[in-house]
């Protein structure tokens, strides 16, 4: 078997692996946290634990056919790969709701309820688009939605998720709907922490004339490596050295310290960066 092949299996294997265990927490945080105590989250997730409270069927019935038209819309637009991904995240959600509805929940408290079931529900859903899948249809709805009309994809998905929890409240009572917009404010925010991670990346753009001194301060102090690059001003017109590096959050305040000692006139930027991947990114030892 080739290297590539072999590379290939072991990124498939391992991003099932993570969309398997995404979609397990996130039954667990809806079985074991929140549905027992009637809070819902946003998207199909809120649409299903409202049909499922008011039919009586399996939540995960409605978890998977809900979600189904729209795994066919992400082949289409997406590709196979994020379609099967998908499938599997949504298949293990729907069976793993089922298991474990005979569980009885962790907590009576609706507000502990809320905060850790939006912890875990966010660290699941997180990992399963971190992964290349995603386990709720809406945001494909608000992208096709984005196509036709002036409206963004992120106040499509707020309509959406506006309509839904505000339904929560003639369902469940209006503490409730309270509740599960606080459920849902966690999760977002850690769905966020989970795809980006802890070790948020800077970006730092710094203009100045002492260009070579900073750029040999920052490597001999901080570590990092930096890159020069070619810039004209564009009401001067004159010919401008861009230094470009990337830091960890911890060592922004060492580098503006730095910035400011060189050269207290410098132009400087630090803006945030998702994903840092290649490169000479890795920090060389400064002692």
């Amino acid at each position: 078997m080739s290297q590539t092949k072999v590379k290939t299996i072991t990124k498939n294997a391992k991003r099932a692996l993570f969309i398997f265990v995404g979609a397990v927490l996130v039954s667990v945080g809806l079985e074991i946290f929140l549905i027992p105590n009637r809070i819902i989250d946003g998207g199909i997730v809120g649409i299903s634990i409202i049909l499922a409270h008011l039919s009586g069927w399996a939540i995960g019935i409605f978890l998977f056919f809900l979600n189904l038209p729209f795994l066919i819309m992400g082949y289409k637009q997406i590709g196979k790969t994020f379609a099967l991904s998908t499938l599997l995240g949504v298949a293990v959600m729907s069976v793993g709701t089922q298991l474990l509805h005979p569980v009885p929940s962790l907590t009576d408290d609706p507000l502990l309820a809320a905060v850790f079931g939006g912890i875990i529900l966010g660290i699941g859903v997180g990992m399963v688009i971190r992964y290349g899948g995603s386990l709720d249809g809406t945001e494909m709805v608000a992208v096709l939605i984005n196509k036709r009309t002036p409206f963004s994809v992120g106040e499509t998905v707020m309509f959406f998720n506006i309509f839904i929890l505000s339904s929560a409240g003639f369902v469940f009572g209006w503490d409730r709907a309270m509740y599960s917009l606080i459920a849902y404010y966690i999760a977002f925010k850690m769905i966020d922490i989970t795809i980006e991670g802890f070790e948020e990346s800077k970006s730092v753009w710094i203009i100045s004339e002492k260009h070579k001194d900073i750029g040999e301060t920052i490597l001999a102090r901080l570590g990092r490596g930096v890159t020069y690059l070619n810039g004209e001003g564009g009401y001067t017109g004159d010919d401008k050295k861009v230094i470009f590096c990337v830091i960890t959050r911890l060592e922004e305040a060492k580098l503006k310290s730095i910035v400011e000692e060189v050269d207290p006139e410098a132009f400087l930027a630090v803006g945030t960066i998702a994903e840092v991947r290649g490169g000479r990114f890795k920090k060389r030892n400064i002692h």
